[in-house]
């Protein structure tokens, strides 16, 4: 998987000793200008933007959000929980499950409640009358599966072959749509305009005869919106053209977008050796703090990386045990020498939200600067404690 993200913007300019290693460090005024993107789209189409919490969840950032976006949406009783401590504005919270006695407090604390099939909805009905009973205001959604594959790679696609998540569009019937208010349908990852497009195609077909019925047409994440060379003008008359003809208020619920290029990991080369081609060992774990470098697979942008073709390449992998740990291959304009700082681009999302302490493998600090006032703050640390008190 090709990252299409990896614009430096002003960490370019950032020294990275100033900051522990490892660490994420997050540019609050990136968030700022990506949030004022979303809400110049949100205000041109007459829709919602939520953020997703599952791409990006520094909830001490919540403040720059809250004042740009309408809401946040969340994946679970925790996602909901953190949103309703920290975040403004609406919750939206789908899971591809509840388990029943969490769905209380989730009914409690959201606006909007997804399930991800009628039978889940259907057992749920006790505990939704019971909810309502006691006062709590929420609308019922059902998430669709539209059947229609757009991904690149298929462990991150919705529509893939079998998949869990959503009810078969093919599926609906008019008793089971009169059991919502809304719909919801999540088909991207990191794609811009077109494959919406292609999407939405099929879902008009299968919604056409409950427009005028439904409240509200979520249309998920996924939207790489606040990418340079994303449609937007053509988005912007989609959803214009989409709210017209179901006569529903449309949202969206991008991730990565509300952070993408807001953030670096920082790291510190600890060894070099020599097995083939040149090798460094870095504080910096693929495994431990970004697992999507293995998952999906991807290679992250360095920053400031050489772009001569002449200078050989280093692998750099991290140091857990794991013998796939590894990075990637890159080019270093000088070295690289043990003590040597060096950062990967665009870790702000699915980067922060997924770190874990296999082996032991100590987490990053946050920090969170401002690339207009230069201000750094250390948002948190994370110590042996982090690691000890996760299990027992």
């Amino acid at each position: 998987m090709e990252t299409r993200a990896g614009d430096p913007g002003a960490f370019a300019h950032f020294d990275l000793s100033r900051v522990s290693s490892p660490a994420f460090v997050v540019d609050a005024a990136k968030l700022r200008a990506n949030c004022q993107v979303l809400a110049d789209i949100r205000d041109a189409a007459g829709i919602k933007v939520l953020a997703a919490l599952k791409a990006f969840s520094m909830w001490s950032t919540a403040p720059i959000i809250g004042e740009y976006l309408d809401g946040v949406c969340t994946s679970g009783l925790w996602e909901a929980r953190l949103a309703s401590e920290f975040y403004d504005g609406e919750i939206a919270t789908y899971s591809a499950a509840y388990k029943p006695e969490e769905l209380e407090e989730v009914l409690r604390l959201s606006d909007h409640v997804i399930f991800n099939s009628p039978g889940q909805l259907e057992r749920a009905s006790l505990i939704l009358d019971a909810a309502r009973a006691a006062g709590h205001d929420f609308d019922v959604g059902l998430r669709i599966n539209p059947l229609s594959p757009q991904g690149e790679v298929p462990r991150y696609d919705p529509s893939s072959p079998g998949s869990r998540l959503g009810f078969p569009i093919d599926q609906l019937t008019p008793e089971i749509m009169e059991q919502v208010d809304g719909i919801h349908f999540h088909n991207l990852c990191e794609q811009d305009f077109e494959p919406l497009h292609a999407t939405w195609d099929v879902v008009f077909d299968a919604l056409e005869p409950y427009f005028g019925q439904l409240k509200w047409i979520n249309m998920g994440g996924g939207h790489h919106i606040t990418r340079a060379d994303y449609q937007r003008e053509e988005l912007i008359e989609f959803l214009k053209d989409a709210k017209e003809d179901t006569g529903a208020e449309i949202y969206l619920e991008p991730g990565e977008a509300v952070a993408l290029d807001a953030g670096i990991l920082v790291g510190t080369v600890l060894d070099t050796g020599w097995n083939g081609m040149p090798l460094a060992v870095a504080d910096i774990s693929a495994t431990c703090h970004m697992p999507d470098v293995i998952e999906a697979p991807y290679r992250p942008a360095m920053l400031g990386e050489a772009q001569d073709e002449n200078i050989e390449p280093v692998r750099i992998g991290g140091p857990s045990c794991l013998a796939g740990d590894v990075i990637g291959d890159y080019r270093f304009a000088e070295g690289p020498e043990v003590g040597t700082r060096f950062a990967f681009l665009d870790q702000a999302h699915y980067s922060m939200v997924k770190t874990n302490t296999f082996n032991g493998v100590q987490l990053p600090s946050i920090y969170l600067w401002d690339s207009e006032t230069d201000q750094l703050e250390l948002v948190r640390e994370f110590g042996y404690e982090t690691f000890r008190d996760r299990l027992s």
